[in-house]
């Protein structure tokens, strides 16, 4: 049974079966699993959409096609029609971020439709929208694909759902300040006999200096350890040698 919160995707009169599968694949990445189609140019099924797909075939399965987009928006009380032209509707104009919140706390069915790759949705399409959704875009060259255009409305809206995050790392917090100025003695130690604090003058400047490069990125206790590992392993001298 389909889950009613979760918006429909309408692909009108979509060309290629491999835009349609790119469709899918952007939808399901994305929890969004309804796909209705109006009347596809090649027909369906279509055996270009499955490679494209890259294993959405649960999206492609379920797809369902219509005659008209009146019928494939009928149980849908909420309609928007993704297009840069208004097309002489008039009609409230919102992003996909400002779609995806009313969608997410309207009462009924929402849908998204999407033209045709080559000429986009015609009047009598969007005269069927309560909104026009429009992805703000260079001006210049507003050229967004199909799948593109489906992956940018199905972001916005998984905003509101509780999809997995990505495993992130667990930072760990900047070493003591002791720590660092083990380093940093330890460096300087190391530098001091090789001049290169040279000339007296300019002395205090050059440690002013590399204590702000080495305090800068915030080093953790476990890269502080490292470092003095590193400049311990430069000190010794090479095996094998007097």
């Amino acid at each position: 049974m389909a889950d009613s919160r979760k918006p429909v995707i309408v692909l009108v009169r979509p060309q290629l079966g491999e835009n349609i599968g790119k469709a899918a694949r952007a939808m399901l990445n994305f929890g969004l699993v309804e796909l209705r189609m109006v009347t596809p140019r090649d027909g369906w099924p279509n055996p270009d959409a499955g490679p494209a797909a890259a294993g959405a075939d649960i999206v492609l399965e379920k797809a369902q096609v219509f005659d008209s987009t009146a019928e494939a928006v009928a149980d849908c009380a909420h309609v928007y029609a993704t297009t840069v032209r208004k097309r002489g509707v008039t009609k409230p104009v919102v992003t996909p971020e400002q779609a995806s919140a009313e969608m997410a706390r309207a009462e009924g069915r929402s849908a998204i439709l999407f033209g045709p790759e080559r000429s986009g949705l015609e009047t009598e399409d969007v005269a069927l929208a309560r909104a026009i959704l429009t992805v703000p875009i260079n001006p210049e060259f507003g050229s967004l694909n199909l799948a593109q255009a489906v992956i940018l409305c199905a972001y916005e809206w998984s905003k509101h759902e509780s999809l997995v995050q990505p495993t992130q790392e667990e930072l760990l917090p900047p070493a003591p300040q002791e720590e660092l100025e083990g380093l940093i003695n330890h460096l300087e130690g190391m530098l001091e006999p090789k001049g290169y604090f040279l000339p007296e003058p300019r002395a205090d400047a050059t440690r002013r200096t590399l204590r702000g490069v080495l305090t800068k990125p915030g080093w953790n206790h476990l890269e502080v350890r490292t470092l003095r590992g590193v400049l311990s392993s430069l000190q010794r001298s090479p095996k094998g040698r007097s």
